[in-house]
């Protein structure tokens, strides 16, 4: 079968790659960038210590020069990835790690504003918190939602308040659905994060994780991880605990095609697995195959003769949207 968003026969699901070169025509580079924000569950703003699971980079260790001056590390990025894509000329700046709406709109519109008119950029990627969205920083993504293509990626990781506390992530699950409401009601394409394999959580709690994502909140992409855990981060003690156990990858690429299921077909896929420095990661080191992990994750939806949204579920989220106000 060919899937209706894939022109790949062993793609069956809706993958951000296929998205961009039917939006661009081509090949589109997104380039990670650390905008020199912080975090307000590390500065205390509503937490100290940052959640669990992360690293002192705040998800940007894959970033090549993150104390440049922002348009010097893009232009880092792209000459590092044009050594292998050569010709591709339009880029997607993506605002990585950390939490890239936590300041005041001045220096969040200065920082923004260094990048969205640099050569051959079409897009921001901003990731963020649900609870960093005060009016006037939605305001301004509004705006920008207005002069180029846009995605916010919202940080949920699970719709349990039990894990969300376990893990130190300090914000509840109604924030994420408020949050999500208050951007569509600009048209922002949202893309929501959650993790596989945190402390505590069962394969179905997992699968209800997608279910109740896709059921309450307005979104157009969606982020699956693996969780990684990595040295120097506080989740260790879970795992020197015992009460933490790494994901094998058939368990991993089983519960990743019962949430494609799940997902409806237009929602877009960007990401169904992570990078992690070799290292400073402890495991589950079979995560450092990507390309393994993603071929058998194809496998399993031939297997099974499956594909994103077999499944799907959907909601009318227009009462919800207008029961809320900015």
């Amino acid at each position: 079968m060919t899937f209706q968003y894939s022109d790949d026969s062993t793609k069956r699901y809706h993958s951000w790659n296929y998205a961009l070169r039917q939006q661009f025509g081509g090949k589109i580079f997104k380039v990670p960038i650390d905008g020199g924000f912080d975090c307000p569950n590390r500065d205390g703003t509503v937490a100290h210590g940052g959640c669990t699971f992360c690293s002192v980079s705040g998800s940007g260790d894959m970033i090549v020069a993150p104390s440049d001056p922002l348009p010097q590390q893009f232009h880092k990025e792209i000459d590092m990835m044009h050594q292998k894509w050569p010709h591709v000329e339009q880029y997607i700046v993506y605002f990585q790690n950390f939490t890239n709406t936590h300041a005041p709109i001045e220096i969040i519109r200065e920082r923004f504003e260094q990048v969205v008119n640099l050569p051959g950029v079409v897009g921001l990627s901003i990731g963020t918190r649900p609870d960093c969205l005060p009016p006037e920083v939605v305001a301004y993504l509004a705006e920008l939602n207005q002069r180029l293509y846009l995605w916010v990626e919202l940080g949920l990781q699970t719709t349990y308040e039990t894990t969300s506390d376990r893990i130190n992530r300090a914000h509840d699950y109604p924030t994420y659905v408020d949050a999500v409401a208050r951007l569509r009601k600009h048209n922002i394409q949202v893309c929501t994060h959650l993790i596989n394999g945190l402390p505590g959580e069962s394969l179905e709690m997992m699968r209800e994780n997608v279910r109740r994502t896709i059921l309450d909140s307005d979104i157009q992409g969606i982020k699956l991880h693996l969780l990684h855990l990595m040295r120097n981060t506080k989740m260790l003690r879970d795992y020197a605990e015992g009460s933490l156990q790494l994901m094998s990858q058939k368990d991993y690429v089983t519960v990743i095609c019962d949430q494609l299921e799940m997902i409806p077909q237009d929602i877009i896929i960007h990401r169904l697995t992570g990078d992690a420095p070799r290292d400073s990661l402890i495991g589950p080191m079979w995560s450092l195959k990507k390309w393994e992990v993603l071929n058998a994750i194809d496998q399993e939806l031939l297997h099974r003769d499956s594909y994103q949204g077999k499944f799907a579920l959907r909601k009318d989220f227009n009462h919800v949207a207008d029961s809320l106000t900015l």
